[in-house]
């Protein structure tokens, strides 16, 4: 009996252990188990967190560049078209001498820098009235010239007068004055009068000219003028312009015309512009960059605003119609931020909302810093 007693005591007692056994190893794995949760949990708060990863020696490497942002002067802007023409000072026209039919040298057309003095056009009256006029002078002067030939011996035989020798000798210098007005007016040169680019060509090849009619204009391209057209709707902001920058159609750059020793000039007046525009002018020098004829967005500054945060025009990034910068948010790590933007004088633009003094924003290498954000990189430590 007492056999039987001990016997069922000690299976109840492996029993016992072997359930708390499995309830330790139970509440093990369950330990483990919210341990890799809240890990994931975790790395997936950190993965979202928008953090974009780029290495301080790579940016380097990459140029990429930050500005920490300050309130500032900002000057309102008017962004409108505008034209870089030549100034009437620096324009010398090419004319015909003589009425004709126009034969361009060769090599000329619009757009050629010619020197002074070169040879634009002949003016030809061949085949007409002028034309006819001339070879008759010819044939004058070939007829006294062999009179004169004829009477130049017998006069020194004395066979011939000296009174009809000279006499000879009149009518040929007459015709020979006749024949040389009238191949004058047959054909003629039209020069350049200075040095500088052909900036148009009035007339066509074998057009016929009046004697005194245009033919070319050559600008000596060194002195030129901007001009702006203001619709007529912002007139009112004539009056605040003191600055402008400019952006050609040949290059991305915008220049302020201070680079080329800009200033306004003139009054605001409705000639030089098309219907329901107003010209504003800007005379600038022309250090070899500009082209005269040349199209261009102009960014006329009125009055000068405080307390603004700008950046610059690259700092800008754009993305299914919203734009933003990316910020510095510590080494090796930015952040991409949606901003609000006001107006731009085309280096710099203006920041309404999004941006607060002392952010870092990355102003040169914005393009790499995007590809670190859609390459998708893992920042440093969360890697697994």
């Amino acid at each position: 009996m007492k056999k039987g007693i001990l016997h069922i005591t000690a299976i109840t007692a492996i029993c016992l252990s072997a359930l708390c056994g499995c309830k330790h190893e139970h509440n093990e794995l369950k330990h483990d188990h919210s341990h890799e949760t809240e890990a994931a949990d975790g790395h997936d708060a950190r993965a979202h967190s928008g953090e974009i990863s780029l290495e301080e020696e790579r940016a380097a490497t990459l140029g990429v560049k930050t500005t920490t942002v300050s309130p500032g002067e900002f000057s309102s802007v008017l962004e409108v078209s505008g034209e870089i023409i030549p100034l009437p000072s620096d324009e010398s026209t090419v004319t015909a001498r003589t009425s004709g039919i126009v034969h361009f040298a060769p090599g000329i057309s619009q757009g050629t820098h010619v020197g002074a003095g070169r040879r634009i056009a002949t003016i030809s009256a061949s085949g007409m009235s002028d034309g006819y006029a001339s070879a008759e002078a010819r044939t004058a002067l070939e007829a006294a010239k062999r009179e004169l030939d004829r009477v130049t011996p017998l006069a020194e035989e004395g066979i011939v007068s000296r009174r009809d020798y000279n006499a000879a000798k009149a009518r040929f210098d007459e015709a020979k004055a006749a024949a040389s007005a009238a191949g004058a007016m047959a054909a003629s040169s039209a020069n350049a009068q200075t040095s500088g680019t052909i900036t148009s060509i009035i007339a066509a090849e074998g057009q016929y000219v009046g004697a005194g009619q245009p033919i070319a204009y050559i600008s000596a391209n060194n002195s030129l003028s901007l001009r702006a057209d203001v619709p007529e709707r912002h007139a009112h902001f004539i009056a605040s312009i003191s600055d402008a920058s400019f952006t050609t159609a040949y290059s991305s750059e915008t220049r302020p015309v201070s680079d080329f020793g800009g200033r306004l000039t003139g009054t605001p007046s409705s000639s030089g512009a098309s219907a329901g525009y107003i010209p504003v002018y800007f005379a600038m020098k022309n250090n070899g960059d500009l082209i005269s004829g040349t199209y261009c967005t102009v960014y006329l500054k009125g009055a000068t605003r405080t307390d603004i945060i700008s950046v610059p025009v690259d700092a800008i990034a754009e993305q299914q119609g919203q734009k933003f910068v990316y910020l510095r948010e510590h080494p090796g790590a930015y952040r991409k931020q949606p901003v609000q933007t006001g107006e731009s004088d085309g280096m710099n633009i203006e920041i309404k909302s999004g941006l607060k003094p002392g952010d870092e924003v990355v102003t040169e290498g914005t393009t790499f810093v995007r590809l670190a954000e859609t390459s998708g990189v893992v920042p440093e430590g969360h890697k697994h």
